[in-house]
């Protein structure tokens, strides 16, 4: 009788240890960690995961539930919270139904495409091989070999899954863009006389004459101006675009010379599709353009990143002197 006193005791005994790494906390530290599991992972590599971020008691309980429930044959990718006071069923339970955590992703704007596709694809499970492929399949404009910059990119701050797949991040772009354009801004558009296409081309431009948000609705009065003038915008980003070397500090006559759709000092209007992803500031800004009667601009000498603005060339021309001989003073060439 005794004897199966005692082994009824160990089994409960057994049971009570299970339960307690089974229900336990598992969490190593006080803040919340996080477990990637990308579709290259093994059962083995995300093991070694696990092992990172929880009690190594707690792993025994891990490899139990693992055996018990075959998640070598459910292994799903994902971001994963491992939360303090987290027991390993609550943690288990996520990582096999896939219950994953968003991300906050940041689309930034940016002038070169591969640097943006770069910033956004580390950000994702995805490859820049992959973001790239499917990025090209959104609407852009080709001249003469050139090809500008995709325009259903709105840069702003998404919550997504992490694993989400390149054709799902350029889905959502596009449902970010047509949220974007609603009926009061087509309406402003349509005002400045301009198509969503050349809303973000002339943002593209005012985005990289100057990162100063509060000046932008003045420089996009200046081009709106020069535009109804039908004068050239003679905006150098759009030749250091043309050219295609963006360390140019200075733009000089040889650079003007570029023949190119995108060169604003040798074709008449707006280059045929953006220099860089717009930012929503600078869209905006062109949405909401100050009225001015500004038609020239130049860098100020304090190299502050502002501009002076000038209604007259005469004006335009000392502002540009002063800013010349301070390029000069500097060895900027």
């Amino acid at each position: 009788m005794k004897k199966w006193i005692y082994i009824a005791l160990a089994a409960l005994a057994l049971v009570a240890i299970a339960a307690y790494f089974v229900f336990s906390v598992v969490a190593r530290n006080e803040e919340d960690a996080y477990i990637y599991i990308d579709r290259d992972d093994t059962y083995d590599s995300v093991l070694t995961k696990v092992e990172d971020v929880v009690h190594p008691a707690s792993l025994f309980s891990f490899k139990v539930l693992a055996s018990l429930k075959n998640y070598d044959e459910h292994i799903r990718t994902g971001r994963y919270r491992v939360e303090p006071g987290m027991s390993m069923t609550e943690l288990f339970r996520d990582l096999r139904n896939h219950n994953e955590v968003p991300i906050n992703l940041v689309v930034p704007a940016r002038r070169e495409l591969q640097d943006w596709v770069g910033k956004v694809a580390a950000q994702l499970m995805v490859d820049s091989a992959e973001l790239s492929k499917a990025v090209a399949t959104l609407p852009c404009v080709e001249a003469a070999g050139r090809k500008a910059l995709p325009v259903e990119i709105i840069p702003n701050t998404y919550e997504v899954y992490w694993d989400m797949s390149a054709e799902k991040f350029v889905d959502r772009m596009q449902t970010e863009y047509n949220r974007f354009w609603t009926d009061e801004r087509k309406e402003k558009a349509k005002k400045q006389g301009l198509s969503q296409l050349e809303v973000s081309t002339l943002a593209s431009i005012v985005d990289s004459e100057s990162a100063y948000d509060p000046e932008k609705p003045r420089i996009a009065g200046l081009y709106l101006n020069r535009l109804r003038k039908g004068m050239l915008l003679q905006s150098d980003p759009t030749v250091i675009f043309a050219v295609g070397d963006f360390t140019i500090r200075r733009v000089l006559n040889e650079h003007l010379r570029t023949e190119s759709p995108f060169n604003t000092y040798r074709v008449k209007g707006l280059p045929p599709g953006p220099i860089r992803i717009a930012s929503v500031a600078g869209l905006d800004a062109v949405l909401n353009a100050e009225q001015n009667d500004y038609l020239y601009m130049c860098a100020k000498e304090d190299f502050s990143g502002s501009h002076n603005f000038a209604t007259t060339y005469s004006e335009h021309l000392q502002n540009a002197r002063r800013y010349i001989n301070e390029l000069n003073k500097r060895g900027i060439k």
